[in-house]
């Protein structure tokens, strides 16, 4: 049985490689669910606009690189969650990193997933897909976020 996709969903995807952030478009771009794609490139930016977003218009989803320069993802995610505005949103972090430290602490700050950013490009598109079908397919999210 195919899940009934949402109407039109919004992620924010923070990262501030080009072509990471092309990636995850590409896999996208012919999505039966046509999320619609924000790129933020570092987290001030991130943090600006979804605080700058009233409730109604905020991303559904946040895909965040846990290496971003200056802010890191780490930080980006600590403000978010700490944020009352802001909290209910879904944060998904992508990393290449095995620090088993660093997973847990995205967890224990609120993160609902951590995927590790795959090598091959099958499988970067492969991981984009599963996401999209199981956050934009199936998940209810929170009113306003």
């Amino acid at each position: 049985m195919s899940p009934v996709l949402a109407p039109e969903r919004t992620i924010l995807v923070v990262e501030d490689n080009a072509a990471d952030a092309a990636l995850i478009a590409d896999a996208l771009e012919d999505s039966p669910s046509a999320p619609r794609l924000l790129i933020a490139r570092n987290g001030h930016d991130a943090l600006a606009r979804l605080r700058d977003a009233s409730a109604g218009s905020r991303p559904h989803l946040l895909l965040l690189d846990l290496n971003l320069p200056g802010f890191s993802g780490l930080q980006v995610l600590a403000e978010l969650k700490a944020d009352t505005e802001l909290r209910r949103i879904p944060v998904l972090v992508l990393t290449t990193s095995k620090s088993q430290d660093e997973i847990d602490r995205c967890y224990e700050l609120g993160a609902a997933a951590v995927l590790n950013k795959p090598l091959r490009l099958r499988d970067h598109r492969e991981m984009v897909r599963a996401v999209e079908l199981f956050w934009l397919g199936h998940v209810r999210f929170a009113e306003g976020g």
